[in-house]
Order: structure tokens, then C-alpha cells, then sequence
């Protein structure tokens, strides 16, 4: 696949913080990529494995959309990981949508060192949404529905 950063069908801050770049995103795959710097370490200084687990979803998500990126959006409703080995250097995920329905998606992704070796794989489930609000969605809208939201 490309190394060419594409632009990511939606604006994801989190995603934004963490510096994945996506790289193609088409035909049922997708593949995403970060050079590893000190904020996506853990204390042994390998990758966290919350970022190898943010990168298996995007990269699975974007699989799934790949084919209408201007249609609806996903939201994960299942995922399994298993980490192979630590993780360092640029990373690459590698998306797969292996299945969809009218309503779900089931994926693949594995996530590969510079060198081309597997450091993590995950499977997942992902529900096809229509557009939802993103404003008013949180506490403070439960607050003002229910006072004794905390």
C-alpha cells in the first residue's frame, strides 16, 4: 500500500494527539501508520499497548468504511486483541474488512514493525451508524435532563 498521507474520512482529535496517518483506504482495507515517539511509550519504553489497541480499531474502522467514506460512520461494538511482541519504531496497521451485512462489519487488523514483524492482531465488530449529533451528547446534557447526574 501507499505512503501517502491521506486525509481520514472524520476528525478524530484522540487520533489527531496520537499522530496516525493514513496511509490508503480502499476496496475493504486500510492501512495507518505513526513513528513511534516517547508520549506512545510504556515504562519499558515500547509501545503502550493502548496505542497498538487505537491503532487496530482506526485501521478496522476505516477498513470497514472504505468503500463509502462519505456514508455512515461505525462505531466498534466488539474487539479482541492479542499482543505478539513488543512494539518499537514506525509502526504499520493493516486493516481488512472481511464481512459486512447491511448493518455490521467484521475486520481484521494487525499491527507490524519497521521490519515487517507482527506485534499485535485484533478482530472486530463494528455497527454502521448514520450520522448522530456530536454536540449534547454528554454529561452535561444528562445533567440538564436528570440533576442528579453526577
Amino acid at each position: 500500500m501507499s505512503r501517502t498521507k491521506i486525509p481520514f474520512p472524520v476528525r478524530v482529535p484522540f487520533v489527531e494527539s496520537l499522530g496516525l496517518e493514513l496511509n490508503a483506504c480502499a476496496h475493504g482495507a486500510s492501512e495507518l501508520r505513526v513513528d513511534l515517539a516517547d508520549a506512545h511509550m510504556n515504562s519499558w519504553e515500547v509501545a503502550h499497548g493502548g496505542v497498538l489497541m487505537t491503532m487496530l480499531d482506526v485501521a478496522m474502522a476505516t477498513a470497514a468504511r472504505s468503500d463509502h467514506l462519505d456514508g455512515p460512520g461505525v462505531a466498534t461494538i466488539e474487539m479482541k486483541t492479542s499482543f505478539v511482541r513488543p512494539a518499537e519504531g514506525e509502526l504499520r496497521a493493516l486493516g481488512k474488512l472481511l464481512h459486512r451485512t447491511s448493518t455490521l462489519a467484521f475486520c481484521e487488523a494487525s499491527v507490524l514493525d519497521d521490519a515487517g514483524e507482527l506485534c499485535a492482531h485484533a478482530t472486530g465488530t463494528f455497527k454502521y451508524l448514520r450520522k448522530l449529533p456530536v454536540k449534547g451528547r454528554g454529561v452535561k446534557a444528562l445533567q440538564r435532563t436528570n440533576p442528579d447526574t453526577p
